[in-house]
């Protein structure tokens, strides 16, 4: 076909086919497909190209918003300011449930009305060659109109941001609004009647809600707490803080436990004397999401119940980062790290408590090392998110985590990640390995970087090991950002020097402080990020450690430290607080004094 005739049936084909992003062979393809449901669906060739051929939407419509002279709203979802999300949400809210239907199924946003044309409404469309739009735009009541394209992406972003998805299980629960009544029983629990309990839908929709809430809130956590007077209270843990999401009253708290357990897989529902492990899989809008779940026997009031705790963890492989510059790594911190992984043998340890994103940092320093020349083994109990590239052990009953760190060597790794060193023999094994060779990667519980080293030399691992075998130890811990209805401090010397600060270390500094909106639920905060303590072992941390007596001396190692460029987890807080990302008291609250 001449190109003078094929630019006249189909413009997009042609200037497609001219780019060089379609060839001769789709461009026949797709003008048939045109031809057959020419009649019904009416569909242009660029939404053929995306529909039935798989083309990336945002690479095709860019190029027809260009040939159509669309323009192109260049956003950042990020950066709409809560005030400018609300007028989007109240503009598709205001004529109806319909209407909203409508502009969600054509994935348009009533945008905002044109600063010079006051009555004109700018629409912004991810498809602004839908026939649609003309309808839309008439049922907004908008007496004139413009289209402009938008990437999906960034159209994706803001309706995740103003359109609550509906959580059906809730709505099952409204809908039935069922009575629940407490079941007397003095002695102990009655397994039938505890049947009847548990057989009411609206408690194992319950149950589904919490699991589809959390994930879609980004809750890291949901802990479910047995309460006297049957009670139980379902709490979600953001942003590293507990917070009450529902209140289930008149039902036993044994038959809620007992909805969790028969929910997942690895509990037994009848044992309520031990703590049990067990896990659940669920997809939830599209996505494989897996929950640890954690049970404990606990104490209550009343001697006849026999009460349980459970914890579920979220784990959302959505959140694994596998780009080790968003993990906000500054400075000293961020060349030592790199430099540490980049060895070809060594241990790389991090360290903090529980749930201050060790893990998720150790997995984005794999990322930077795995590559196909490389045998990488990990050793994870449990094994929280699956790691491409790595073979990750399965711990069971035939072999725990202790047998699987011995048996490592006789596989023939280059790089090891070891989830934890919980004892002697786990940290001795995981030290020789880094020692003969190899790679490692591992996590302990402490406060800081100097002390995790008086932890391995008070597990009775030999100095010279210690100081020989490691590279680097970083100190973690995540702390809040401040979100977006954050407030600028005005008299920067009374409020540094009310947090018990030095003034001269401020003085240019441009300071937020927490506000309190309903995107961040009134707390001030949405979302958080890491700080970190970097413990590069120079030559001189060497010689310190191996010149250790009856202790090691962790001042001796901090002063060193500071003299080779680190700074501690406080200072590090600061230095995001002087960036306007989150408060002084904030970093003050999850930081230790230096």
């Amino acid at each position: 076909m001449l190109e003078s005739q094929l630019e006249m049936i189909d413009k997009i084909g042609y200037l497609l086919l001219k780019k060089g992003i379609i060839d001769h062979k789709i461009l026949e393809q797709a003008l048939k497909v045109k031809d057959a449901d020419q009649a019904k669906l009416k569909r242009n060739l660029a939404q053929i190209l995306v529909d039935e051929f798989n083309f990336d939407h945002d690479l095709i419509f860019r190029e027809v918003a260009v040939l159509y002279a669309f323009k192109e709203l260049i956003i950042h979802p990020d950066d709409l300011t809560e005030e400018r999300l609300k007028e989007i949400k109240e503009m598709m809210n205001k004529h109806g449930e319909e209407v909203k239907k409508m502009l969600i199924q054509h994935r348009v946003l009533p945008f905002k009305y044109d600063d010079k044309i006051k009555d004109k409404l700018i629409l912004a469309a991810v498809d602004p060659t839908d026939r649609n739009l003309a309808k839309i735009a008439y049922s907004l009541n908008a007496k004139k109109f413009e289209v402009n394209y938008i990437r999906k992406k960034d159209y994706e972003k803001i309706i995740s941001l103003i359109v609550t998805a509906e959580n059906e299980y809730l709505k099952m629960i409204q809908e039935s609004a069922e009575e629940f009544h407490s079941v007397e029983d003095e002695t102990s629990v009655n397994e039938e009647e505890l049947d009847a309990e548990i057989n009411k839908s609206a408690l194992i929709n319950l149950v589904e809600a919490a699991l589809v809430e959390g994930t879609r809130k980004g809750v890291s956590d949901i802990h479910i707490i047995p309460k006297s007077g049957n009670k139980t209270e379902i709490h979600f843990r953001l942003d590293g803080k507990l917070q009450l999401w529902h209140v289930q009253e008149n039902t036993l708290p044994e038959a809620v436990m007992a909805v969790v357990k028969d929910r997942s897989k690895g509990l037994d529902r009848f044992e309520r004397e031990k703590a049990q492990d067990g896990f659940i899989q669920r997809e939830i809008d599209g996505h494989i999401i897996r929950f640890r779940v954690s049970v404990l026997p606990t104490v209550g009031t009343e001697l006849k119940n026999k009460f349980e705790s459970i914890v579920i963890r979220i784990l959302d492989d959505r959140k694994v980062i596998k780009d080790l510059s968003k993990l906000g790594l500054t400075g000293y911190a961020h060349t030592a790290f790199v430099k540490a992984i980049n060895q070809p043998q060594g241990m790389i340890i991090l360290t903090g408590p529980t749930g201050s994103g060790k893990s998720t940092t150790l997995i984005a320093a794999l990322y930077q090392v795995i590559d196909p020349t490389k045998n990488v083994l990990t050793v994870e109990d449990p094994v929280e998110y699956v790691i491409e590239g790595a073979r990750q052990l399965k711990i069971g009953h035939k072999m725990n985590f202790e047998q699987a760190i011995r048996a490592i060597l006789r596989h023939d790794p280059d790089i090891v990640l070891v989830g934890e060193m919980r004892d002697k023999e786990t940290a001795e094994t995981a030290i020789k390995l880094a020692n003969t060779g190899h790679l490692t990667f591992s996590t302990l519980h402490t406060n800081d970087a100097p002390s995790a080293v008086a932890r391995l030399y008070k597990m009775g691992v030999e100095p010279f090991l210690i100081a020989y075998a490691i590279n680097i130890i970083v100190a973690q811990r995540l702390i809040r950002k401040l979100c977006d209805c954050k407030k600028k401090v005005t008299n920067v010397e009374e409020y540094v020097t009310t947090a018990g600060l030095d003034y001269k270390d401020w003085v240019n500094a441009d300071l937020y402080e927490a506000v309190g909106c309903e995107r961040c639920n009134h707390t001030g905060y949405k979302g958080r990020m890491a700080i970190h303590e970097a413990l590069y072992f120079t030559k001189e941390i060497r010689r310190i450690i191996v010149r250790s007596g009856e202790e090691v001396d962790e001042e001796a190692i901090r002063e060193q430290a500071r003299k080779d460029g680190t700074a501690s987890l406080r200072e590090s807080g600061f230095e995001k607080a002087k960036l306007g990302l989150t408060s002084i008291q904030e970093v003050i609250g999850a930081t230790m004094e230096d």
